[in-house]
């Protein structure tokens, strides 16, 4: 597993890419990668330095590692463009959402193409990402620990069972989304009261990447680091109260939910 060949390159991909040739662990010319828009993957190639390939017989011809990047709608037309020759005996990561191992085991012989369903999200880009790796696969334990090796440089790697996929996605997946409105609303409040747009961002972003940080280091349960804030009559507890009334807990539980169903 030494030359990797992404199908498709956008934002998650260009992400991947520069944060594997950041971390030093992939050379820039072992990096290749196919798009439809030949224009967009030649300036990105320039600014990223990866390998632009002029299509997928070139891509899979020159990679050993192929990760699917592409929109999961586009992925069947992919693997029959591809055909077993064209998979056989490579490896293949997908980070398409929804395309689990049970996915391309129904489209493709997984004992011929080593196949590992891995759903990142956005922070790999600051090297603060989430790495779902599904349980389920047929990939060897030795190419497993080098890409749970290469991942770790850009975020943490969490193994989980196929089952639990989808639960999973939901938070580490979609919940950037969420904590970027949780953040956009408590700066909206600070702007309302007199600060500046952008000290409220950075003060709503350093305090959540901190409280985040402190309950990962310290074990603590989320309550507790919330009652070590909450003085009897202060302050924070009447904020708190405020958003219990508004159903903050049952608004979160409710999107988790949505994005599930």
């Amino acid at each position: 597993m030494k030359k990797f060949g992404f199908i498709g390159m956008g934002n998650m991909a260009q992400a991947l890419a520069e944060g594997f040739i950041a971390s030093g662990k992939v050379a820039k010319d072992c990096i290749f990668a196919y798009a439809p828009d030949q224009e967009k993957l030649r300036n990105n190639a320039e600014r990223l330095g990866f390998v632009p390939c002029v299509s997928l017989k070139e891509l899979t011809e020159s990679s050993d590692t192929l990760i699917m990047a592409c929109k999961p709608y586009q992925i069947e037309d992919v693997l029959i463009e591809l055909g077993e020759d064209g998979l056989k005996g490579k490896n293949l990561i997908s980070v398409a959402a929804g395309w689990d191992f049970a996915t391309y085991a129904s489209h493709i012989d997984c004992r011929e193409t080593a196949v590992q369903y891995i759903m990142p999200n956005t922070p790999v880009a600051v090297g603060k990402g989430t790495f779902l790796m599904e349980e389920t696969s047929s990939m060897r334990d030795e190419d497993r620990h080098t890409i749970t090796d290469i991942m770790s440089s850009l975020g943490t790697v969490i193994t989980i069972p196929s089952r639990l996929m989808d639960a999973a996605t939901a938070v580490s997946g979609c919940g950037p989304a969420f904590f970027d409105m949780v953040i956009e609303a408590i700066a909206d409040g600070a702007v309302k009261n007199g600060i500046a747009r952008k000290t409220a961002y950075e003060l709503a972003c350093t305090a959540m990447a901190g409280t985040a940080e402190l309950m990962l280091k310290t074990g603590l349960h989320p309550g507790e680091l919330k009652d070590r804030v909450c003085s009897p009559g202060g302050t924070t507890i009447k904020g708190v109260a405020s958003l219990e009334e508004s159903g903050i807990r049952s608004a979160f539980i409710k999107a988790v939910d949505a994005v599930i169903r």
